[in-house]
């Protein structure tokens, strides 16, 4: 044999004998470990001689295997059948088969695999509710509740079960939806822990059955500490916290927070448990440190985990702010913890809840000029969202009152509010205008805290201002008026742009009437484009909605004449200011509008419709008005239609929208107006008055 010809054999044994010995140190290392291995081992070995018998002479084309010759193609063939679990002479598809056969069975020989199998097919047809009909899915629903009932735990920590049950409470009588929840005691903290069963807790609550949430939440207590740092248990536990619980209930989780022996301890006696910190640590002042401590170590855990959207969190931490002394280190620890948040996820998800809102505003009052700025550059890309939200809003406002440097203040929020761009900015504008909490975050700037921006259900708001003004004394250094006069002036020109380029938009509701006179009367600038833009509405016949010839079903917009806030908008505007009862006059606003000149105009030729109409108090107005140049003129048409004005008067086809402003009218000179009588057109009498 040539040199050529045996060169690829020596290489060969030269890497088989490396191979060996490294196979030898192997074995011998694992049977140190144990024989466990011993098997493996001796594979290895019987691998390594017939590799090493292999004919050198066909370059390893041929190889030995148990007495007989096969190819190294046919080798390779049968190694890639093993390593697909395929048997010998099996195909794919027949190893697929007796595969799906095994687990078919692996399935069937668990607990209850006939009851899941059919309660899946149940839900399968129920699920699609609008495919079933009523008398067949009430069987399907009996069916189902037949199958669980009993033995509701061993379905609802299957995955796959776990649905049906959450179908059968969905079109479940109460009585049954209490079967279901007593059934099921004891086991909802396990429940609340599976990725799936957890959800079934919030179907149960959704159906606000004072019995279930008697019988679910209590069974929280005492575990509160461990499920807010479970991954699955505390979203569902916040969600119970957050909408679900009574007062005391969500006394009793929150008081887990201070401490094991809140969560241990609990008075049996109703109504006495209170999450009150203060008053916990004013009956015992001895607790004080331990409990600051373990309410500290909580929050942080959870802000250190980026678990920071519960609500209950911000509870705590708001109790724990405000029992925190001033200048402590303390303090400074904790307000440094919340503003190195990465990416201010905790400030955001603050902003959305009540205790996180107030807290934000009291960091705000109480915070250094850094402080305040560096809270705004977080909120940055969010307050178009905050401002119409039910708590988020009262951060904006509180800005607005405690940070003195007003050019940061305009230019963080005024572009997100108002827009950047015309097109934006108009559509935002609308929205500000016509929202009941976005309105606020900028009318409050005009008319501050008056009852119409803050009715009865924000009296929330003003308890909070209140506090927040307090504060302002001694942590704000410029005037307040001063403060709101440059902020209203840093938005008049958008505003006033606003109203010009969509008066119709910004007209067409109440709050868009009361946002349209609040701008007008207090914004700074030239507002002649808007208030021209503003009488243009008034353009046109006032004609019934339902007119001969409209379509019942889509009418159009009624004429503003005919709406009640336009005629109280126009009122006000012709009036140029508004009422002040300290004086008992209206206090008109410097330069004057005189916007009766610019409507006249426009209502001319249906003036006498306007004066028997919903809006005969614009009518009166414009009578009334000092700078009213056209009066003359206006009486000589009203005096050749005094019958349709005496008709009208005595008519008992009136508006609510009259009747309340005769109510409310003022006479012109000194003396008290007689009582306007019941029935008929209210305006319209007085206009006789004038005639």
């Amino acid at each position: 044999m040539d040199q050529k010809s045996t060169a690829p054999s020596a290489k060969r044994k030269v890497h088989s004998t490396e191979k060996h010995n490294n196979d030898v140190r192997a074995k011998k290392a694992r049977t140190a470990a144990g024989p466990k291995h011993k098997k493996l081992d001796e594979d290895r070995d019987s691998e390594s001689e017939s590799f090493e018998s292999s004919d050198s002479d066909d370059g390893g084309a041929k190889v030995k295997n148990g007495g007989g010759t096969t190819t190294k193609s046919e080798t390779n063939g049968n190694a890639t059948a093993a390593g697909k679990g395929l048997e010998k002479g099996q195909t794919s598809r027949e190893s697929h088969a007796k595969q799906k056969q095994l687990a078919q069975e692996r399935k069937a020989a668990k607990p209850l695999a006939d009851e899941v199998h059919r309660t899946k097919k149940l839900w399968e047809r129920l699920r699609r509710k609008s495919h079933v009909p009523k008398e067949e899915r009430q069987q399907l629903v009996d069916e189902l509740f037949s199958i669980i009932t009993g033995r509701i735990k061993d379905f609802v920590l299957k995955h796959d079960a776990v649905r049906a049950v959450q179908t059968a409470i969905k079109y479940s009588t109460p009585a049954q939806r209490k079967q279901i929840a007593k059934e099921l005691q004891g086991a909802y903290a396990q429940l609340a822990e599976s990725r799936y069963a957890k959800f079934l807790i919030g179907k149960l609550l959704v159906q606000n059955d004072t019995e279930i949430r008697d019988i679910i939440i209590p069974e929280f207590y005492g575990k509160v500490r461990k499920l807010i740092n479970h991954s699955e248990a505390s979203w569902i536990l916040d969600d119970i916290y957050r909408g679900a619980a009574t007062k005391e209930q969500k006394a009793h989780m929150l008081r887990e927070w201070y401490g094991p022996e809140f969560a241990l301890f609990r008075s049996g006696n109703p109504g006495e448990a209170t999450a009150d910190l203060a008053q916990i640590l004013a009956n015992e002042p001895s607790k004080r440190s331990t409990v600051m401590k373990y309410l500290f170590d909580m929050t942080n855990n959870l802000i250190q985990k980026k678990m920071t959207g519960f609500t209950i969190l911000h509870d705590a931490m708001l109790q724990y702010f405000l029992n925190l002394k001033p200048e402590t280190d303390e303090l400074k620890e904790f307000v440094e913890i919340i503003k190195g948040d990465e990416n201010g996820d905790l400030l955001k998800n603050m902003a959305f809840t009540k205790s996180g809102a107030r807290l934000v505003c009291l960091l705000l009052a109480r915070g250094s000029a850094k402080d305040r700025k560096q809270i705004l550059k977080t909120y940055k890309d969010t307050f178009q969202l905050m401002c119409g939200d039910n708590n988020a809003h009262m951060i904006i406002l509180t800005a607005y009152d405690v940070i003195d440097d007003t050019v940061l203040t305009s230019k963080a929020i005024f572009p997100e509010l108002l827009g950047k761009n015309e097109e934006k900015g108009l559509e935002k504008i609308v929205f500000l205008a016509n929202d009941l909490n976005a309105r606020i975050t900028i009318l409050y700037l005009f008319e501050g805290q008056s009852k119409s921006l803050f009715p009865a259900s924000h009296a929330y708001d003003l308890e909070l201002l209140s506090e927040i003004h307090e504060i302002r004394k001694t942590a704000s250094k410029k005037d307040s008026e001063i403060r709101r006069k440059e902020l209203v002036a840093a938005m008049s020109p958008q505003l006033l742009a606003a109203l010009a380029a969509s008066p119709k938009e910004l007209v067409a509701t109440s709050f868009g009437c009361q946002f349209v006179a609040d701008v007008l009367l207090s914004a700074t600038g030239d507002k002649a484009v808007a208030l021209e833009a503003i009488a243009s509405t008034a353009a046109g016949e006032p004609t019934p909605v339902l007119s001969e010839g409209v379509d019942p079903l889509y009418p159009p917009p009624p004429h503003i004449s005919l709406t009640p806030h336009g005629g109280k908008m126009f009122k006000t505007l012709i009036a140029g200011g508004r009422f002040d009862k300290e004086t008992g006059a209206v206090k008109r606003v410097e330069p004057p509008l005189n916007f009766a000149d610019l409507l006249y105009p426009v209502i001319k030729d249906h003036i006498v419709q306007w004066a028997v109409g919903p809006s005969s108090f614009t009518v009166l107005g414009l009578l009334e008005a000092p700078d009213f140049s056209s009066e003359k003129e206006l009486l000589k048409i009203l005096s050749s239609n005094k019958k349709k004005l005496q008709t009208a008067a005595n008519s008992d086809e009136t508006t609510a929208v009259a009747g309340a402003d005769a109510a409310k009218s003022k006479p012109k000179s000194k003396g008290v107006r007689p009582k306007a009588k019941s029935g008929g057109n209210q305006g319209a009498r007085l206009l006789l008055e004038k005639l």
